[in-house]
């Protein structure tokens, strides 16, 4: 759980601000937008070696 004291003579939009920086790091959102609807495992599946395929030819690309 992502939490945001204010600082002293921190005014609301900077704290706002910093939350939603801390939600963006965190992937909060991301994870929020990608349980919002069912995915088929075989989907899941999928998108995930398309993902390590991915970083696979980065990694690749990086060494050359």
């Amino acid at each position: 759980m992502i939490k945001v004291r204010p600082r002293p003579n921190e005014s609301i939009q900077q704290a706002l601000r910093r939350l939603k920086k801390l939600c963006e790091r965190e992937g909060v959102l991301r994870e929020m937008k990608r349980t919002a609807y069912y995915e088929k495992p075989s989907d899941r599946k999928r998108r995930n070696v398309r993902k390590s395929k991915r970083r696979y030819q980065k990694l690749q690309s990086l060494g050359d």
